[in-house]
């Protein structure tokens, strides 16, 4: 007999009650503790042996940047209340460094400012300016609060003369740019870097040195480098590969050598996504001896953009088992909100934060595989970073999906209704040629009762 039609049906059991405890056992027994941690995650626990990922440290430290990598997004043009706003939440997702955008047309009050608000969030928070290129940005830096600069060392020696700004506004002018100091060989470069990064620490700053392009760089001339910026004081050496041309054994090789030739300094890296491998980088750095990745919400950068923060943080954490301190619980709500400042949104199926990554489909086996057990085709649980399953009414949906949707909007049908129902919506979009709402569903239940 069919149930009343004030009360959900019950939908038919496809497996008995002795079968499921089978299934279950036989997941359990594909399972070790901490690749697996119900309402969590569910990954291979080939991650967590040694022998076979290689050793990885305990934690590492993630450096956001997305401050300053909006400033080179074409058509980004946020208030500041906007800024604000948006640093607000990055500090509270508990990222353990902020890059904050550069020195250029903000007053010494602004900086100040921006220092204060997220130390007011999290004292422990350390606050990063960058793109140092004289004492006097040191100076105004140092007097803003903030805990460490950086200054940026181009790859090159003469060619590194590209990339000096004041170079194209003096010539467009007319103008003679070039100075008796202008550097003109890699010795000269590096000098004027050295010089500066031991103004820094004069100053009490942690000094954080980007090695620009390092895809550029050869053995002989990483060890240059790294020698003279160790010396005049460095505490980080970061590996920038701005074309993302490095592999994640490249940067891995790098790494082990730049930790060889300055062991009291710390490694860092701060990858690009060319070919989608930014993550792949991040890990294969930090197995090899980094202890910070410098990455951004939503990977916002120019060209191919940076390592993603939710991705990055939910690899080291989930496949790993590399704590990050980052709240994962808010790194949906922060996509958005990097979405909203920038204008610039992800994809539906972007990696962790994407609106559609936790969606497989509407086939009745997607859909009732999460009664038993939700961490089978979504190996991270979504609420875990503040995302939700998605699921779509399809033409292949059939009536145990049709059958959960109506019952969440609280329609009861009996069996025959429901299968009419069923023939409805699928007629319904093959002439239409779309979807159908959960709305849309539920009206054609009522058509039929």
């Amino acid at each position: 007999m069919d149930k009343p039609l004030d009360e959900p049906l019950d939908k038919p059991p496809v497996f008995t009650p002795e079968e499921i405890a089978r299934f279950r056992a036989e997941l359990a027994a594909r399972r070790a503790p901490g690749a697996h941690e119900p309402g969590r995650w569910s990954v291979s626990p080939l991650n967590r042996r040694t022998d076979v990922v290689g050793s990885l440290p305990a934690s590492v430290r993630l450096r956001d940047a997305t401050l300053r990598s909006v400033e080179t997004l074409p058509g980004v043009v946020a208030t500041a209340e906007a800024k604000e706003a948006f640093l607000r939440g990055l500090v509270a997702v508990g990222v353990a460094e902020v890059v904050t955008a550069g020195l250029g047309g903000r007053t010494d009050a602004a900086l100040k400012g921006e220092v204060e608000l997220v130390k007011e969030a999290n004292a422990r928070c350390r606050v990063v300016c960058p793109l140092m290129r004289s004492p006097q940005d040191v100076d105004r830096a140092a007097a803003a609060g903030y805990d460490a600069v950086q200054v940026w060392v181009q790859a090159f020696g003469e060619t590194s003369l590209l990339y000096q700004p004041q170079a194209y506004a003096r010539a467009w002018r007319g103008e003679e740019w070039r100075t008796e100091d202008t550097p003109r060989d890699r010795a000269a470069v590096l000098a004027r870097a050295a010089r500066l990064v031991s103004y820094a620490r004069e100053r009490g700053l942690e000094v954080i040195v980007p090695l620009l392009m390092v895809s550029y760089a050869t053995e002989e001339s990483h060890e240059e480098s790294v020698t003279a910026l160790a010396a005049a004081g460095a505490s980080e050496l970061t590996l920038f590969d701005g074309p993302g041309a490095m592999s994640p054994e490249a940067y891995a090789h790098l790494v082990r050598l730049t930790r060889t030739l300055a062991p009291e300094a710390e490694v860092g890296l701060h990858p690009h996504n060319t070919f989608g491998l930014a993550v792949a980088c991040a890990v294969s750095a930090v197995r090899a001896g980094a202890t910070a990745v410098e990455l951004s919400v939503n990977g916002y950068c120019g060209g191919p953009g940076n390592a993603d923060l939710a991705a990055t943080a939910l690899a080291f954490e989930a496949l790993y088992g590399v704590r990050t301190g980052i709240r994962t619980d808010r790194l949906t709500e922060l996509a958005r909100m990097g979405e909203k400042l920038t204008g610039y949104h992800t994809a539906w199926n972007h990696p962790v934060t994407g609106s559609h990554a936790f969606c497989w489909g509407g086939l009745d086996f997607i859909t009732q595989e999460t009664e038993i057990d939700p961490l089978l085709h979504n190996c991270v649980e979504p609420a875990l970073v503040g995302n939700a399953r998605r699921v779509p009414f399809t033409p292949d949906s059939g009536p145990y999906t049709l059958a959960d949707k109506l019952a969440a909007r609280g329609i009861a049908l009996d069996r025959a209704q429901l299968d009419d129902v069923l023939d409805r919506a699928r007629g319904r979009m093959a002439h239409e040629g779309r979807l159908l709402t959960d709305a849309e569903l539920a009206l054609l239940a009522e058509e039929v009762r």
